[in-house]
């Protein structure tokens, strides 16, 4: 069947004119790329929109650089063609199509009806032959014709009528860009292809001959008749393949050519659009949330019917105010009408303007507000006075906000309220309460889809590009500090930020509440989390500089001892940090092994590579110590002194909700999770870190988190059993995978069933595992074997979450949080097995992420209301510190105890270890 729009079909033979190109689309190409090349959107009811945006997309741009043409796209049709007949494993090897793309198909479908354009799918007639046939026709007629694709087969219609354009890229191919890409012309495109094969149709070609050597011969022999022709010619095991295949290269000869003489029941003439349908397009851009094509269609005239007003009363409002009014305020008068404003809003929009710094010294620039959507108020306090001369007085303004923004009725909206709360405290401001923080709600919505910076969700929730600061800064030596900038295009910008922040709010409360579990993530564990780091980073950790330079200077004394000792097993100085030097002396003047190469060819000096080498010799074990020392003192030792700030003598690191993908917090300015415990010098770093006199440290640290919720969501019956019977897990392990009783479980075997452990978890597999625990890669596949045969919950968990994330492209955690996996289906190998990797682990860290956050909720309301002299220092990974009055040791290691194992409802007990100390090193 042959489907077009009505008004095409009853065309009578409209001459296409010779003046203008016809335009052929492989719709089948655009509707592949676009869905693996762009993120996975949705829209608010969770139906899956980006393919749908980025096909019609993609045909927009084409027709607007195409004016006057007539454009037709062309979709593959289910059935089988003429060339299943002929190979029956044709495309065989295709995986099916993901669900979440075949129901993107419909819609698009739709679009381009209602877009008036000729629709053609024919049955058991592939695409490139429908778009052979075409442009055979227009090129008889004289008549240019343009193909639209990603696909290289088609490259073999490229002639002087032919051109191929590439949307994606913008490259154009016509016979001279042919050759210049492929190294032949387009009518040898054929040939090429029937001596490589194609992996993605399943084509088999000559095995191991790949394009240098299909272009090599074809230069030699001048088509695969003549390559065939001297097949004995050709030496070696590629000429072996080669006189082997040559059935198959005939073969895939056919398979690979396009017909250009396809029986249709239409023609050329046929291809003219139709009028678009307006409203319908209107109905369509309205259920899938296309915001700036809705706004498109609106300024032409076109409104919603009652059918599309219900429609759109089920989808988000277009936030596109009428009208904008940013306003600058730098008079009384006009800073009384914003006061009056805010004063009779029950919610409102703010933003503060500060030079970079850290949070306890910024100090605020200016103040923007908004109430309604495009109309926003900037209030300058500290910009330069050759550029604002008239300012209001800072402490005059803040006195008449402060009990605004300390108002417990107003609802304020932001961007990272946290650090607007930071910067209100420096001016005696205890905001409260925020309420919706729209950087916190697009990383719940997804956490990977951008950055959360304020101007790219303008650009991805509004379509709305802001105005771009580093532009009004400039580059250079002529870059201004923002409050050098000129005060009315920066009053424009900050106003502005003030109202997109406003309009964010509105969209993304729309989102979150259509998402169930992610709204209460937002409002149960994110939001009620700001006040609790904001409290934790303005206390800080107290630091004793003169531990760690004392450490520094015998770490540095250690350096000097361990560089001559390399010097001497080298037989001469050089550089440790050069990497180029050391590849000299381990592999020319040494001779080690090479494990593995740069992408240059050069053998590689790489911490991994060391480790291996460093199993058998002296030289890469001492530069392996030497830099791990090197990185503690530059990183640590060195630079933590530095970080104590002169107010406070304390450490006050910045703790980010909005980055890690899983949901961890991470640390940052300077940062305090990464410090190493595993080595000596390492745990001596944490010495430095120490109470006030009459106080200690209490750190109390999850037991095993991850493994324990690895129990929970396998319900492996084995695994239960060893949690839930307080057994040591490792030991269990051990017991199991080696067949021991517990009681006759080494000191070695528990160390490989911790690996295997938390090996499986993280997805490793049987060749990292060999290296890690450095035993033969049979052996640690046996290991993993017999896990799973002790463990088969555990097989079945990571097989039906491979799956999910395969079908789905994200994975939960036991909360709902949802971690996209956009590598799930990367055409890269390597990348598609680190997602699948981080699919298995990324339920268990989130969840354990979502617990510790709970926790911390927990204990603080506990600790506010006791009224307990205690402070929460620091959250790492899965370890909270406290600073705690010695009267009140005892009573808060329990309570915290209490909370932090009641965080959670598992399948098993979650286990706290509690450590008490002067200092950080003796608590943990």
């Amino acid at each position: 069947m042959t489907e077009s729009n009505k008004s095409t079909q009853s065309s009578e033979g409209i001459a296409l004119s010779t003046s203008t190109p016809l335009v052929l689309v492989d719709g089948s190409s655009y509707l592949f790329r676009a869905f693996h090349a762009l993120p996975p959107l949705a829209n608010s009811r969770g139906h899956p929109t980006g393919a749908v945006k980025g096909v019609i997309s993609m045909i927009r741009s084409l027709i607007k650089g195409y004016p006057g043409s007539h454009t037709a796209i062309i979709f593959d049709a289910k059935g089988k063609t003429f060339r299943h007949e002929v190979y029956e494993a044709y495309k065989a090897t295709r995986p099916s199509m993901p669900p979440e793309l075949a129901q993107q198909i419909p819609p698009i479908h739709d679009i381009i009806r209602a877009m008036g354009l000729p629709l053609l799918i024919i049955d058991n007639v592939e695409a490139d032959d429908v778009i052979g046939t075409l442009a055979d026709r227009a090129g008889k007629a004289g008549i240019d014709t343009i193909i639209s694709t990603g696909d290289k087969d088609l490259a073999q219609l490229v002639n002087k009528h032919v051109t191929l354009i590439n949307t994606m890229t913008n490259e154009a191919l016509d016979i001279e860009g042919v050759e210049a890409k492929f190294g032949i012309p387009p009518d040898r495109i054929i040939d090429y292809l029937a001596l490589t094969g194609d992996k993605s149709d399943n084509i088999p070609g000559v095995p191991g001959v790949g394009p240098k050597t299909a272009v090599k011969w074809l230069q030699q022999y001048g088509d695969v008749n003549g390559v065939i022709a001297n097949a004995n010619e050709i030496k070696g095991k590629i000429g072996e393949r080669l006189r082997e295949s040559i059935e198959l290269v005939r073969l895939s000869y056919e398979l690979a050519t396009v017909k250009c003489d396809c029986e249709l029941d239409f023609d050329i003439d046929n291809l003219v659009a139709a009028e678009p349908d307006n409203k319908k397009l209107y109905q369509l851009f309205s259920e899938l949330e296309f915001k700036s094509w809705i706004a498109e269609l609106e300024q032409g005239g076109v409104a919603a019917d009652a059918e599309n007003k219900k429609t759109d009363r089920q989808a988000p409002a277009t936030i596109a105010p009428e009208r904008i009014d940013y306003r600058l305020v730098c008079e009384e008068r006009a800073f009384n009408d914003c006061v009056a404003k805010l004063e009779t809003a029950n919610e409102f929009a703010l933003s503060l303007e500060s030079e970079p710094g850290h949070f306890m010294q910024a100090r605020i620039l200016g103040i923007a507000v908004s109430v309604v959507p495009g109309e926003a108020f900037y209030i300058p306090l500290a910009h330069d006075r050759l550029t604002c001369p008239a300012q209001l007085d800072e402490a005059f303004v803040l006195r008449r906000l402060k009990p605004l923004l300390e108002s417990k009725r107003k609802v304020k909206m932001g961007h990272d309220l946290k650090l607007i709360s930071h910067l209100l405290a420096n001016h005696d401001i205890q905001f409260a309460p925020f309420k919706f923080d729209v950087m916190l709600a697009s990383y719940v919505l997804n956490s990977i889809a951008l950055s959360h910076q304020y101007e790219a969700m303008a650009k991805h929730y509004l379509e709305v590009t802001p105005v771009d600061i580093a532009q009004l800064q400039g580059k250079g030596r002529k870059k201004l500090f923002l409050g050098a900038i000129e005060i009315e295009p920066f009053a424009d910008y900050a106003a502005e930020k003030a109202d997109l922040i406003l309009r964010l709010s509105i969209r993304l409360r729309e989102r979150l509440a259509e998402t169930g579990k992610l709204q209460g993530l937002y409002d149960y564990y994110e939001c009620p989390l700001i006040p609790v780091l904001q409290k934790m980073e303005r206390t800080g950790i107290e630091m004793d500089a003169k531990v760690l330079r004392q450490q520094s200077g015998e770490i540095a004394l250690k350096l000097k001892e361990l560089e001559q000792k390399v010097f001497a097993l080298a037989g001469e100085q050089f550089n440790l940090g050069s990497p180029k030097q050391l590849q000299t002396i381990l592999y020319e003047k040494l001779e080690l092994p090479v494990v593995k190469k740069t992408k240059t060819g050069q053998p590689s000096t790489a911490e991994p590579v060391l480790q291996e080498l460093a199993l058998k010799y002296e030289l890469p074990q001492l530069i392996l110590v030497q830099r791990g020392l090197a990185k503690l003192k530059s990183t640590y030792t060195d630079k933590l002194p530095l970080e104590i700030k002169p107010g406070t003598g304390r450490i006050h690191s910045t703790f980010q909700q909005a980055v890690a993908a899983t949901g961890r917090l991470s640390s940052t300015e300077p940062n305090l999770q990464n410090i190493p415990i595993r080595t000596a010098e390492g745990r001596r770093i944490r010495q430095a870190f120490i109470s006030r006199p009459g106080y200690k440290m209490l750190a109390a640290d999850y037991s095993q988190v991850e493994l324990r919720i690895m129990a929970h969501l396998s319900g492996d019956r084995s695994l239960l059993d060893a949690f839930s019977g307080s057994r040591d897990v490792h030991k269990a392990t051990a017991g199991e995978v080696f067949g021991v009783e517990l009681d006759e479980v080494t000191a070695d075997q528990r160390r490989k069933a911790k690996a295997i452990n938390f090996g499986l978890i993280y997805g490793m597999s049987a060749f990292g595992l060999a290296n890690q625990l450095n035993i033969s890669r049979s052996e640690a596949q046996e290991y993993v074997e017999r896990y799973f045969e002790r463990y088969p919950g555990v097989r079945r968990y990571m097989e039906q979450t491979q799956a999910q994330a395969d079908e789905t492209g994200y994975v939960e955690t036991l909360f709902g949080r949802r971690l996209y996996l956009p590598d799930i289906r990367a055409g890269n190998a390597i990348l598609r097995k680190a997602a699948q990797r981080t699919a298995i682990n990324a339920p268990m860290q989130g969840t354990a992420a979502d617990i510790i956050k709970r926790a911390m909720i927990d204990v603080d309301h506990w600790l506010r209301m006791d009224e307990l002299d205690a402070r929460l220092l620091l959250q790492v990974h899965d370890e909270l510190v406290f600073e705690v009055k010695d009267s009140d040791i005892d009573l808060v290691a329990e309570g915290v105890r209490f909370r932090m194992i009641t965080a959670a409802s598992l399948a098993v007990p979650l286990v706290v270890d509690i450590g008490v100390g002067a200092n950080w090193d003796e608590a943990h």
